[in-house]
């Protein structure tokens, strides 16, 4: 019996699938005969509705073409701006390659970055050619601070005595004369 039950089930599934697309046909056809029947009536444009209708229409259409107009516009001004954005980014990377460049150049003992920067385009861009070829550029040790303040070096053991003998000669006041 579950068998027939399910076969009468799947029969009337389908009678209402047809039912439906036969109701959806309908639907369809009296739309489409509004719509002959709203374009006669504009082909007309004797009467006095259809007038109306036609000058709705011609409103719909151009406050619609405004709208894609605006959104036009909207476009152009986002694309401007992506494209000032692209601008500042490869600014940007420009910049970042050369100070990368830059400290290289000050890493390796660069006397004069300026100059070596004009050469280095000559050299392929690689800091250590630049350096094999032109060694004259680059310094061969950092620069050691050289002199003397006279003081001694801060956190140093000092004997006050001699500081004091010292500055009591510098003053002038020593007993030794």
């Amino acid at each position: 019996m579950d068998g027939e039950q399910n076969g009468t089930q799947a029969q009337q599934d389908t009678q209402q699938q047809e039912q439906q697309a036969a109701q959806q046909q309908t639907d369809q056809q009296e739309t489409q005969g509004k719509h002959a029947e709203e374009t006669g009536a504009d082909a007309g444009a004797g009467s006095g509705a259809g007038a109306e209708a036609y000058e709705k229409q011609l409103a719909e259409r151009d406050s619609r073409i405004a709208e894609l107009e605006a959104q036009v516009a909207d476009a152009a001004k986002n694309a401007e701006a992506a494209e000032g954005l692209r601008a500042e980014i490869a600014a940007m990377k420009e910049q970042g390659e050369s100070d990368r460049i830059d400290f290289k150049l000050q890493l390796a003992g660069c006397r004069n970055v300026k100059a070596a920067r004009a050469v280095l385009a000559g050299h392929g861009g690689d800091v250590d050619a630049l350096k094999a070829a032109e060694p004259w550029m680059f310094a061969d040790a950092p620069q050691k601070q050289i002199g003397k303040t006279g003081l001694p070096n801060a956190g140093t053991a000092i004997d006050e005595s001699k500081q004091m003998k010292r500055w009591e000669k510098i003053a002038g006041l020593s007993d030794d004369e």
